[in-house]
């Protein structure tokens, strides 16, 4: 069944998902006779372990059985970080420790309880579950940026950003139901590999859509696939459940960071114009666009502590690729060569030419809130650490430059200092 759905939206996604590391006890215990029917009892024994605890969670029930995948303290402080799930300066990466890798699935069953999603939509909790538990496990842990927990700072941001007032004025329940299930699935089954690499390799998936926008398509269609499969939406008429997949494509695509130029045109122009009117529905949509790819990219416009994470995250998955195009013996991709290029410098052009023209004109959209002021500010100081943080490499650079014979004596001295 899961291949034929998947065939459905044109696109099998591979399963390669990470489960906690009490499942992987648990499966490695298990002998190898009859090994796939025991992992698959186990592997749903334990789905069904994760639902139990995260509706306990969600209603603040501390559980009194030693059944769960986390202790007390762990449910009490992430309960504590999800009543204040709104606030910018929320730690993805404590919070995805405390649910034992689940922060996706946990993130979102409690933005859907907060937006009173599953009463509005008659959901399925067990159902829903289900489904993000399918979304967490297609993101490959093994990437050390898109991942899970990228998904879940996105959603999180997203939520952020789905309360600012010039837009939650105007939004109804399906427009904050898109906005959420596109920031949590936007990366879904991502390779760690981009575009241009997909296309000099001739993988099939850039075959498939024919070279534009190759990835941002994969994911869309793999959350199709998902949702299909879990039958989240069955019980809606067909027609609702079609427009929700196509206006999910829509928001996924326009992550496309190809595509920021022709985004940024039409925003400025909305704006110059004073034309935008959220009571219409294509222009809703547009602006869910603009904050989807603004909670894409915010890494920069978080706290120093967590935007460095993000920033030696990212810049580590790109070094990757180049290391794996040197060994194949392709041309290495810009910002993928870790001689050359550095973390600062690669963080201080993303800046300067992506997050800010985009953020100054969330801003100028937003009208200057409390928010938009706070994301600026990080940017502002950010940039600078990172600035100084690369006059320093320079500085280092030309010092070994100049005094080579010198480093050299020095490095002598220290290491026989250093002999007992």
């Amino acid at each position: 069944g899961d291949a034929r759905v998947r065939g459905q939206t044109g696109v099998l996604s591979e399963r390669r998902g990470s489960f906690p590391f009490i499942e992987f006890r648990l499966l490695n215990n298990t002998t190898l006779s009859g090994e796939i029917g025991t992992k698959k009892k186990v592997k749903r024994l334990l789905s069904f372990q994760r639902y139990f605890h995260a509706s306990r969670l969600l209603r603040g029930i501390v559980p009194q059985a030693s059944l769960y995948l986390l202790d007390e303290d762990y449910l009490g402080q992430a309960r504590h970080m999800l009543s204040k799930v709104g606030m910018w300066d929320f730690d993805i990466f404590l919070f995805d420790r405390l649910t034992n890798g689940n922060s996706l699935v946990t993130l979102l069953c409690h933005l859907f309880n907060v937006h009173g999603l599953i009463h509005h939509f008659q959901l399925d909790m067990v159902t829903l579950h289900r489904f993000l538990v399918m979304v967490q496990e297609d993101y490959h842990s093994q990437n050390p940026y898109h991942n899970a927990v990228h998904a879940a700072d996105v959603t999180q941001a997203m939520h952020c950003y789905l309360r600012e007032p010039k837009l939650a004025n105007f939004l109804t329940p399906s427009d904050i139901m898109l906005g959420l299930l596109a920031a949590a699935a936007h990366d879904v089954d991502h390779p760690g590999v981009n575009q241009p690499f997909l296309i000099k390799t001739k993988h099939h998936l850039a075959s498939l859509y024919q070279n534009v926008s190759v990835l941002e398509n994969h994911h869309w269609r793999s959350t199709i696939g998902m949702l299909r499969e879990s039958r989240l939406l069955a019980h809606l008429p067909k027609e609702v459940t079609q427009d929700i997949e196509q206006q999910l494509g829509s928001l996924i695509l326009a992550t496309d960071i190809n595509r920021q130029n022709e985004f940024l045109i039409r925003l400025k122009s909305h704006l110059d114009n004073q034309d935008l009117r959220l009571e219409d529905a294509q222009d809703r949509h547009f602006m869910l666009q603009i904050a989807l790819k603004c909670a894409d990219i915010c890494n920069p416009c978080r706290l120093w502590d967590l935007s460095k994470q993000w920033s030696e995250r990212v810049c580590e998955e790109f070094y990757r690729q180049g290391d794996l195009e040197q060994k194949f013996e392709l041309e290495i991709s810009p910002l993928c060569n870790q001689q050359k290029d550095t973390i600062p410098s690669i963080q201080i052009g993303f800046m300067t030419y992506i997050v800010e023209p985009l953020f100054e004109r969330w801003a100028q959209f937003t009208g200057d809130t409390p928010l938009s002021e706070n994301m600026l500010n990080h940017l502002r100081r950010n940039k600078a650490k990172w600035r100084s943080l690369l006059h320093k490499q320079h500085s280092s650079s030309r010092s070994n430059d100049h005094s080579g014979q010198v480093t050299g004596n020095q490095e002598q001295t220290l290491n026989e200092e250093e002999t007992p």
